[in-house]
């Protein structure tokens, strides 16, 4: 077992730079920025649907009144993260030019909504269709995100634009800088659109997924959903975050298949699609990636080893609500061969149980998406709408899990136990020697201190920063953030701490002083450190056990920063 981890680690600097590819960077941070609209929707369509499983049925107009901002927000979700996409795409391109020659994210964000329509689009009387403008539509919003921004580049970096002298104000002149890429753009999709319209008779967007559609079905099937979240989680076993390589490839097809699952029930049939947003959140990852709800648990309830039951009992509320790092790095279960085996099992043990209650036992697959804080079991009852056989189903989760961990818990929790016992005799032990060596020694009177604060805090007078922490999806952060505000405040020091996710940050970046990236996102430091550069930021990077250290000790975490500012 040690063999395949270690053949496993060797691959880590590949799989960091697929992790890094900037397209997928894209496409992931495209979604992030959209997520609080498909959240938002959702609860629309819980409140339009759900009263159904008791009987109760809106009218034709309630209901059309209760979906018509799930309509005018995931019903244009294509073409919102075409924008996002693009945005997101610049922001990387633009860290390989210089300062003074940019390309304008927001000019390429409007110039792919543009490139979007032309794409996805067909004519109407008074204007034209919106079947493709949303979920439909995401792969469509790709290819306009991609070629755009690539267009934008190649006239920015030859510096292919038109030049205004330097009186005109700058807003001006960026107005005309813009006018070759914008259009060579928007024409060469609109070229695309004419041909595709021109061969197949239908519009791109179409086109597209009808070219990808057996590629859906397979990743539907029982091998290509254990691929897919096994692959998840065999990353973040070797410490790369696992759903920043996996989840741009299926997002549009979760997407897709949640509004697929609501056109089904509206129609009153079975919601049969099975790959969807809640699959991973609350069945794949339930309490995060490696199915570790059941973990920390364990860890409180069951170890025998006082450092097991310490770390499950620190683990076990984050844990809960989908932030697992406390127990992937604190037990460790990452880079762990004795938890090698379960944390890939359990994921994929989940899915196939999912799909054999869905496709055998007909209960309903995920129609809504939820924040994926919820905690695992409510995800995955409310994300079904309450089906029956939901309730069932998470129970059943939770005993596959605990009998899939415990043997290796088991196993694991010896090993530190015999540890502890090798300590204490050791102890036991140097205290005999020290007896016989010094037979009296007067007991010193136990006096209370003060926690001593280090002479870096001493000497933060006049001090203020603003210290931003970076994880996946900003849930993470929230630890390290917390611990430090807390210590700000107890030892009186002028810093201030937020958490965010990455890849929502660019806009962030301006107002901080400082970065620090949790063990998730440590792949990435050489990708944000040219943002931080260019804008005198400080950056620094966590590693697992370290980040885990510094979110339990605030007063380590307030010293640990004033250190990056010593320099």
């Amino acid at each position: 077992m040690n063999g395949l981890v270690n053949q496993i680690e060797k691959m880590k600097p590949f799989f960091e730079k697929v992790s890094r590819n900037k397209y997928l960077r894209a496409i992931k941070d495209g979604f992030i920025a959209g997520m609080p609209i498909i959240i938002f929707s959702s609860i629309f369509m819980l409140i339009a649907y759900v009263p159904n499983i008791w009987g109760f049925y809106w009218s034709d107009e309630v209901t059309a009144l209760i979906v018509k901002p799930y309509n005018y927000s995931m019903g244009i979700l294509g073409m919102l993260v075409a924008g996002t996409t693009a945005k997101n795409l610049t922001d990387s391109f633009n860290r390989d030019l210089p300062a003074t020659n940019q390309i304008n994210n927001i000019a390429t964000l409007i110039t792919a909504i543009v490139g979007f329509l032309l794409l996805s689009s067909d004519s109407i009387d008074g204007g034209f269709g919106s079947s493709y403008l949303g979920t439909s539509g995401l792969l469509s919003a790709f290819v306009a995100a991609f070629i755009t921004v690539n267009v934008y580049n190649f006239f920015i970096k030859r510096n292919i634009t038109i030049k205004m002298p330097s009186e005109v104000p700058p807003n001006i002149a960026q107005t005309f800088k813009d006018i070759f890429p914008l259009s060579a753009a928007i024409l060469i999709m609109y070229a695309i659109d004419l041909v595709i319209r021109q061969v197949v008779g239908i519009n791109f967007a179409q086109a597209v997924i009808q070219l990808f559609q057996p590629l859906f079905t397979a990743a539907d099937g029982y091998l290509g959903i254990a691929i897919i979240y096994g692959a998840m989680a065999m990353f973040w076993f070797i410490g790369i975050h696992g759903p920043s390589i996996v989840e741009p490839a299926i997002s549009a097809i979760a997407l897709i298949n949640i509004d697929k699952n609501l056109a089904l029930l509206d129609a009153g049939q079975q919601a049969t699609n099975i790959i969807t947003p809640g699959l991973q959140y609350f069945v794949a990852t339930m309490g995060g990636t490696g199915a570790t709800l059941v973990v920390p648990y364990m860890f409180m309830l069951l170890a025998k080893s006082k450092q097991n039951k310490a770390i499950g009992r620190a683990a076990v509320v984050p844990t809960s609500f989908g932030v697992n790092e406390p127990i992937l790095f604190g037990a460790p279960l990452v880079l762990n061969p004795v938890f090698f085996v379960p944390f890939i099992a359990a994921p994929i043990l989940n899915v196939w149980i999912f799909k054999f209650f869905v496709e055998v036992l007909g209960m309903n697959s995920f129609s809504y998406v939820l924040p994926w804080t919820t905690p695992g079991p409510l995800g995955l009852i409310l994300g079904t709408g309450f089906a029956g056989m939901s309730f069932v189903l998470a129970v059943v989760l939770i005993v596959i899990d605990t009998l899939v961990y415990y043997p290796f818990f088991k196993v694991y929790d010896n090993q530190i136990l015999a540890q502890e016992a090798a300590a204490d005799a050791q102890a036991v032990s140097d205290t005999k020697t020290q007896t016989a060596v010094e037979p009296v020694v007067e007991k010193a009177t136990e006096v209370k201190k003060e926690p001593v604060v280090s002479e870096a805090i001493q000497t933060s007078d006049n001090f203020s920063k603003k210290v931003l922490v970076l994880c996946a999806g900003g849930g993470t952060s929230g630890l390290l953030s917390n611990a430090l505000n807390k210590a700000a405040k107890e030892y009186n020091v002028d810093i201030s701490s937020a958490a965010g996710a990455y890849g929502a940050h660019q806009d962030m970046l301006k107002d901080y002083d400082l970065v620090i990236l949790a063990p998730q996102v440590a792949s990435n430091y050489q990708d944000i450190k040219k943002d931080t550069d260019r804008l005198g930021i400080k950056l620094t990077k966590t590693e697992g056990m370290e980040y885990i250290n510094l979110t339990r000790d605030p007063k380590g975490s307030l010293e640990y920063v004033m250190k990056q500012f010593e320099d």
